[in-house]
């Protein structure tokens, strides 16, 4: 298909964007990272199409989705809801559900909550942990600094000011769409929080099978992703080389690859 098909998403009050590439085939869900939206999944979308349907969606708080003003609408609880409510909107049971760093956590806490709707993981650059010692500062004082000096000033400072300018220019406008206090939720109830996979003894009970995707450029994921490789039984690890943090764009061809390939080897569960 040449265009995605609108896919109304309900989750409780909530309104979330999401759109569907592919008419046929297993389903397969993926959530983009913090501050991204579903179009930083399009260019896998468009080519899994031709052997699956792929949902893509923006998260609470991000882009053209509703973003409650409550704290609270940003626990993790919420954002495991919302995909499963993406999987209720599919009609699907069971689809292989998947993410890049805020949306591969996501994923997981969605598949370690509900193991029966899960048929496979595609995780990429998970995100750091909060027994990284400078992972929940960084969360909390990128929280504070837009709430006092504003969602541009901050991000120039923590975010796209580290980038070349082309690069940062893509970043910056991807941020500015959306609303400043979600994000500010999102870092404080979701981000800052993320366990280790070492603090999650769970994850040996995970039967799916899972690919773990990430940069071999992208130092603060690459330990916790070589973690879950350890500790997920029947999981692959892909360190593409030369990647840094958003693999999936910046490495387009090797990221759908590894998909791809993987994809190949599960079925519709």
């Amino acid at each position: 298909m040449s265009a995605p098909a609108r896919v109304p998403v309900r989750s409780g009050e909530l309104s979330l964007y999401a759109e569907r590439w592919g008419d046929a085939g297993p389903l397969v869900v993926l959530g983009h990272g913090f501050g991204g939206s579903a179009r930083n999944f399009r260019p896998q979308a468009r080519v899994l199409a031709k052997s699956h349907r792929v949902i893509v969606f923006d998260a609470r708080g991000h882009a053209r989705s509703d973003a409650p003003e409550a704290p609270a609408a940003y626990r993790p609880e919420c954002f495991v809801a919302d995909l499963g409510a993406v999987l209720d909107a599919a009609g699907a049971e069971r689809a292989i559900v998947g993410g890049l760093s805020m949306g591969a956590g996501v994923a997981l806490r969605f598949a370690l909550e509900h193991p029966e709707r899960v048929s496979g993981l595609v995780l990429s650059a998970f995100p750091r942990a909060v027994d990284e010692p400078a992972h929940a500062p960084w969360a909390y004082g990128f929280a504070d600094g837009i709430e006092q000096r504003g969602l541009e000033s901050a991000g120039e400072e923590v975010i796209w000011g580290r980038f070349d300018p082309k690069t940062a220019d893509l970043i910056k406008r991807g941020f500015l769409e959306h609303r400043p206090y979600a994000l500010v939720n999102v870092l404080r109830e979701l981000i800052a929080i993320q366990p280790a996979p070492a603090a999650m003894p769970e994850l040996a009970r995970v039967a799916v099978p899972a690919v773990i995707i990430v940069g071999s450029a992208d130092l603060p994921s690459l330990g916790p992703c070589r973690a879950l490789a350890r500790l997920i039984p029947n999981a692959k690890l892909v360190e593409v080389p030369g990647a840094g943090h958003v693999v999936n764009l910046s490495h387009v061809a090797e990221y759908n690859r590894a998909v791809a390939d993987f994809l190949g080897t599960v079925g519709e569960g």
